[in-house]
């Protein structure tokens, strides 16, 4: 697959989990890259953009942008003849999901897209969804074809009061779509992420996946975890299938990528062997009665998710993406010990 271009290519949310690896292999390509960023003058948070961009072939500038400042991302994407959006908050203990998820997530997709249907430059259009916009619950895949959720799926059971996480993703994703259906300038392209897992460039990771992570090895699950059916996906293979969704020819519409479905135990159980003698790692499946009994209270999960996803298979297929991209996945084992040994390495947590 040829990723050269001749123009820059738009990475919003640049210091972002995801981003950071899209970033690097888009430099390691050549390309220049406008970063859109909330402060370029924040040395701390480009750091490790930085330092890739110096031993990488490629160039990076970086512009002031705001996801809820209309036209805030003009001077950002001049001359882009690629636009990847990844910018959107990933949190689960919101106070008001409405403020803290929904109006960032959609009026940051309406802002971008809309400036890149007046753009005279943009070709095409990558966006981070995720599979948080085709299912809210593992127990939401009986309800899909076979039993399996594909690119077909639309998430049509989260809300602003349950999962409002996934609700934001479902709205963001079909304004993307209500927006690039209304204009010939573009083509648009979503990339659905299950669980997000492996190292991050940044020293200072916010993705929700590290507070995941952390519980399983700071003794939050030394008791045990629960069976919650998920996806995984390690951001590596993440960041690739983007450039593939932005340089295949033939990519279109909708792409599941998640490597396993899979649970949150065994997820866990991948960090035994290496680190099982030194940390907590969960072994045991937590019952389902006692998930359903304290963690509302501890984890202040509701017993509705509780019910709807522990003990409950996730299956999702990523064969489409694995046709039209080219997408391979490493093994999960290899993403979880290079993530949990980054945690150590940085002070996430303590023995």
């Amino acid at each position: 697959m040829d990723i050269t271009t001749d123009t820059p290519v738009l990475v919003t949310g640049a210091t972002g989990y995801v981003a950071g690896w899209l970033v690097k292999e888009l430099l390691e390509a050549g390309l220049t890259v406008h970063a859109a960023v909330r402060n370029p003058n924040d040395a701390s948070k480009l750091g490790h953009l930085n330092e890739i961009s110096r031993r990488a072939p490629g160039t990076i500038r970086y512009f002031k942008a705001d996801l809820l400042n209309p036209g805030s991302y003009a001077q950002a994407m001049e001359g882009c003849s690629i636009v990847f959006h990844t910018a959107s908050p990933f949190t689960v203990n919101v106070k008001d999901p409405q403020r803290q998820l929904i109006d960032p997530a959609v009026k940051g997709t309406r802002n971008v897209l809309e400036t890149a249907k007046d753009s005279d430059c943009v070709e095409r259009v990558v966006v981070t969804s995720s599979c948080a916009a085709i299912y809210t619950d593992a127990i939401d895949c009986h309800a899909a074809p076979g039993g399996v959720l594909t690119e077909e799926v639309w998430n049509e059971t989260a809300s602003l009061s349950y999962q409002p996480y996934s609700y934001s993703k479902t709205l963001a994703e079909k304004e993307a779509w209500k927006i690039a259906s209304g204009q010939s300038r573009f083509k648009l392209v979503t990339v659905n992420p299950s669980l997000v897992v492996g190292p991050a460039l940044s020293k200072k990771p916010t993705s929700e996946s590290f507070n995941i992570v952390r519980q399983m090895g700071d003794g939050t699950m030394k008791q045990g975890a629960p069976k919650l059916g998920i996806g995984a996906v390690d951001v590596r293979d993440l960041a690739k299938a983007h450039v593939a969704a932005a340089f295949s020819p033939d990519a279109e519409g909708r792409y599941i990528v998640s490597a396993y479905n899979t649970n949150l135990l065994e997820i866990g159980k991948t960090l035994i062997e290496k680190y099982g003698d030194a940390y907590p790692i969960p072994r045991n499946s937590l019952p389902k009665w006692i998930v359903w009994m304290v963690g509302p209270i501890v984890s202040g999960i509701s017993r509705k998710f509780v019910e709807n996803n522990v003990n409950v298979k996730w299956k999702a297929d990523n064969s489409k993406g694995k046709r039209v991209l080219g997408i391979t996945y490493r093994p999960l084992q290899e993403s979880m010990e290079d993530m949990f040994e980054q945690m150590i390495q940085t002070g996430m947590f303590r023995k």
